[in-house]
């Protein structure tokens, strides 16, 4: 029986380069809308707190939060996926 192989390469096929600057663009887009969902949730927590209006206090803290991960997430895939990628290719 052959073996096969793979080596992923984005210049390989046409338009390889092209979806890569989606994929950045993409990324950049998605840090946006993190930083703003950040700031509009710190607003939120901030004048919930002043209000003493507990909804308005958590919905905040939980956009905050999620905006936080979203960010984190944004940053470590690129690792993620090649973390996963390479462990896939140590299966023999």
């Amino acid at each position: 029986m052959g073996q096969v192989s793979m080596n992923p390469n984005t210049s390989n096929l046409p338009g390889g380069h092209l979806l890569q600057q989606v994929v950045n663009g993409i990324g950049g887009w998605a840090l946006v809308l993190a930083l703003i969902g950040l700031v509009v949730g710190a607003a939120t927590w901030a004048l919930g707190v002043h209000s003493q209006n507990y909804q308005h206090s958590f919905i905040g803290r939980r956009a905050v939060l999620v905006s936080g991960l979203a960010a984190v997430l944004i940053g470590a895939a690129p690792a993620i996926v090649n973390f996963f990628f390479h462990a896939g290719q140590g299966v023999r």
